[in-house]
């Protein structure tokens, strides 16, 4: 059985009792998370469950992260609630299963390493706006049923029972790691409310969890060209949606741990989690960083306490339905809130007035995007959008020429800086073509010709020259550079002076 196990954690040490108390804790939290995003979605609790525990199985055993928990989340619950609405729960399935496929290509294509692109605020600005979310989520617990805040005896014991979770979460730990706090924490709640038979939330007053193991099921709709053009969009936001909160989660558990995840056999499994799904009445997911952070926080470092987790709700759903839903949410609150201040980027707040301020821009804005939309995607696309922006325009300003005549009378301009479409019109202004003699040479041993507009950029200095009859060659180009403007000779025609002692710098660095 060891062996076994050692297997899928790539015979890494595993402390088996670590990382199943810590399964156990992730499956409790997970009952509220997704019944709660199954509602989102407007489908039924089960949908939510079903979709956890394949996605929590599949992604454990063949993930590209152990330790990592996914499951149905709210960024996915989001995407299909449309769907959910005029068209119907078939719909959905299948449009899980499309966007299981893009992922998977996502990840054969090596997609994943594209994640590389989301500079460091991006990451801190999702990761608080994440934060705030999953608090401000919390809140609706502090509600009753018909939505007016609890009042009198229920709001002093209900956050009373939060507290008590809290300080068990945040001090046990200091005292000892022999067990996990977090479970700790509901157990002793869950005998509080016992003991002192207090009147309280629990998870069955959310919905039942009752049921059998998933149903395998195709979805029951007509295989046409409509139904593909229908749900595609909603497939290809779903898959890059998953892809993005996946591979962040990734990036944020590989940090904490001190290890390197795989990204694109992470988006290998993700994919292969949701087509399961699909099929077997899911709604589809994605990794959770909430959950995730519990299993790394409780000490979990290898694929046992997923796979622990994923069986466990099983067991919940098909057995353990009525003891489950006597859990009390002020537990599984007092929990996740604990969770939303542990992901808060708390040393974010210090480099305020120490990051540049596009940098802390950028984190603000993301943060807030995610925190208010719920959208998780388009904040990192927001973020990564404005922060190739902020590169441009600072590497557009660096672009230099310095400028000498030689003993032959030949005049040269070495450039500084990329020449890029940001660049074009600094490096157009650098050169006197009527005051210069009749012979030019640009060198660009310290540049790089990136783009089109760079390869247009020099037809047209090459054109102002050539009419008022002088002659200009290009120098110390790399050998990149050198293929982009062949690429490019029908479309313009440059001379590029030979220089075959010449090598670029990277070229010599291994």
């Amino acid at each position: 059985m060891k062996n076994f196990f050692n297997l899928f954690d790539f015979n890494q040490r595993v402390d088996y009792k670590t990382e199943v108390l810590s399964g156990v804790t992730v499956a409790l939290a997970l009952v509220p998370e997704a019944v709660a995003f199954a509602f989102i979605a407007g489908l039924s609790p089960l949908t939510g469950l079903y979709a956890a525990f394949v996605m929590g199985l599949v992604t454990s055993i063949l993930g590209g992260r152990p330790g990592m928990i996914s499951g149905a989340t709210g960024a996915i619950a989001v995407v299909i609630v449309t769907l959910a609405a005029t068209q119907g729960v078939e719909y959905v399935f299948a449009a899980v299963i499309l966007s299981g496929l893009i992922q998977i290509l996502a990840g054969v294509v090596k997609l994943g390493k594209f994640i590389r692109l989301v500079p460091h605020p991006v990451i801190f600005g999702f990761v608080n706006g994440l934060a705030i979310i999953i608090f401000l989520s919390q809140l609706d617990q502090f509600k009753t049923s018909e939505g007016e805040w609890l009042s009198g005896t229920s709001a002093y014991s209900f956050t009373g029972l939060v507290l008590l979770a809290m300080a068990i979460i945040w001090g046990l730990p200091k005292l000892t790691k022999a067990v996990p706090a977090t479970l700790t924490a509901i157990l002793v709640v869950f005998v509080v409310v016992a003991l002192f038979g207090l009147e309280t939330k629990t998870v069955g007053d959310i919905a039942s969890i009752k049921g059998e193991f998933p149903p395998f099921h195709i979805p029951n709709l007509p295989i046409t060209w409509d139904t593909l053009i229908l749900i595609f969009p909603y497939s290809l936001i779903m898959a890059g949606v998953g892809l993005i909160e996946s591979l962040l989660t990734l990036n944020i558990v590989d940090e904490i741990t001190e290890t390197r995840g795989r990204g694109n056999k992470e988006a290998v499994a993700q994919g292969l989690a949701n087509v399961v799904s699909g099929f077997f009445s899911g709604m589809g997911g994605c990794a959770m960083i909430g959950q995730s952070l519990i299993n790394i926080s409780s000490g979990a470092r290898a694929r046992l306490s997923g796979i622990v987790a994923s069986l466990m709700l099983l067991v919940f759903i098909r057995f353990g339905s009525s003891l489950i839903e006597q859990v009390p949410m002020a537990a599984l609150t007092g929990l996740m809130i604990m969770v939303a201040i542990g992901t808060f980027e708390w040393a974010s707040l210090r480099t305020f007035t120490k990051m540049p301020k596009k940098d802390v821009f950028l984190m603000v804005l993301v943060t807030g995007v995610t925190a208010v939309l719920h959208n998780l995607a388009l904040a990192v696309l927001i973020g990564v959008v404005l922060a190739a922006l902020f590169f441009a325009w600072d590497n557009a300003k660096r672009i230099r020429a310095r400028k000498f005549t030689d003993d032959q009378g030949v005049k040269h301009y070495e450039i500084f800086g990329p020449l890029f479409f940001g660049s074009t019109s600094a490096f157009g202004e650098k050169f006197d073509v009527y005051n210069d003699p009749k012979e030019v040479i640009i060198d660009f041993a310290e540049s790089r010709v990136v783009d089109m507009s760079a390869i247009e950029a020099l037809n047209k200095i090459t054109e102002r020259y050539h009419k008022v009859g002088k002659k200009v060659q290009l120098r110390h180009l790399s050998p990149d550079c050198r293929r982009l403007l062949a690429n490019a000779d029908e479309l313009i025609e440059i001379n590029i002076l030979e220089d075959p002692t010449y090598k670029l710098a990277v070229d010599t660095l291994a």
